[in-house]
């Protein structure tokens, strides 16, 4: 069904349906409603091009993302978080453009989408303390949603995030109320402002009893199988081991849960694990229970609520200019697994089998 068979089917003319379903305001309420449901019940598309004509706009949104090998941005939740958003593309006729680019060159590569005008908006990835593209952003005119927050910037902006800090205050008083002291933390490349938001709610929950983490026990890296499996290799070896994990990432986890199997330790007995999870499509923490005590909060419905942030934005410059910038911040829930159980007293010595194994 093309725009004139619609048209002729409601007995409107092809520009008033065109408008009514392009949200053009001099279209009555009660037409728009009728319009946009007939459009739904015979699954009319409009053209995107005729909808660029038609609006003015490039129906395009950007994602620049930056190459490098040591970033939080070549974690595999970011293909959820695209998932997400394409969702809203697709459902308002919008394309996605992605643009890869080394980190250098990042604030050419908006500068080049502004001038092109090749998109309408774009979504910043992967914020650091005091990210500079959010100035420049302001300065290109830009619009934008960014993907988390970034300490230090006094500039507003609109921004979807996890409570990262209440999240991991969370799951670090989850660990101490379990007896454990010996508390580390595996966390995200150092710089990157949900990294350090999760370290300080880490902090807060020991100081809050008057207790101290041990630094030797807090890394920052790259969010791999590979971090969690050699800190914790490194990390038990040690005199004075810890007795539990916070793992800022399911993959670290996991990587965590190898390293005690090689040493032959048991998760949520000898040694807990809680990790943040961010609900992946394909990647799940368990079927229908847990294996990881979690901190969870989707990123695909990040992906979906950044989308249609920036989209309202676009339909409605005013609310760019004239308002305060839309912000959400979303909260972990706490999910209770198999991988977390009391501190173990370690002034009694472990059970072993005949061969001298640990039970």
């Amino acid at each position: 069904m093309n725009l004139k068979d619609l048209a002729d089917l409601l007995g409107l003319s092809p520009t008033t349906v065109s408008r009514a379903l392009n949200g053009f305001p001099e279209v009555a309420e009660a037409t728009r409603k009728r319009v946009e449901e007939a459009a739904q019940l015979h699954h009319y598309r409009p053209n995107t091009q005729a909808k660029r004509l038609a609006t003015g706009r490039a129906m395009a949104i950007g994602h620049v993302i930056p190459l490098c090998s040591q970033h939080e941005i070549v974690n595999p939740v970011f293909a959820d978080f695209i998932a997400g958003a394409g969702e809203v593309y697709a459902r308002e006729g919008y394309d996605m453009v992605l643009i890869s680019v080394p980190v250098e060159d990042h604030a050419q590569a908006y500068r080049e989408l502004r001038a092109k005008r090749n998109v309408d908006g774009v979504i910043v990835h992967a914020p650091r303390a005091g990210d500079g593209r959010i100035a420049l952003l302001h300065e290109l005119g830009l619009p934008f949603v960014v993907h988390g927050r970034a300490s230090g910037v006094d500039l507003p902006y609109a921004y979807v995030d996890v409570n990262n800090a209440r999240a991991f205050e969370r799951a670090t008083n989850f660990l101490l109320d379990l007896g454990h002291r010996r508390i580390a933390l595996l966390n995200g490349v150092e710089g990157m402002d949900f990294a350090l938001r999760r370290q300080r709610g880490f902090a807060r929950a020991f100081a809050a009893r008057g207790l101290e983490p041990d630094p030797s026990l807090m890394i920052a890296g790259e969010m791999t199988e590979a971090q969690g499996h050699d800190a914790a290799c490194d990390m038990l070896r040690r005199a004075d081991p810890p007795t539990a994990f916070i793992t800022a990432s399911l993959l670290s986890a996991v990587g965590v849960r190898r390293g005690l199997w090689e040493l032959g330790l048991r998760m949520g007995r000898d040694v807990s694990i809680l990790t943040h999870d961010d609900e992946l499509g394909y990647f799940r923490n368990g079927a229908e229970e847990p294996i990881f005590t979690a901190t969870r909060a989707s990123v695909r419905e990040a992906g979906r609520r950044c989308a249609s942030l920036l989209l309202d934005m676009i339909a409605t410059p005013d609310m760019a200019t004239d308002m305060a910038p839309a912000t959400q911040l979303m909260e972990a829930v706490l999910v209770l697994g198999a991988s977390t159980g009391p501190a173990p007293d370690r002034s009694v010595p472990p059970m072993t089998t005949a061969q001298g194994l640990p039970l």
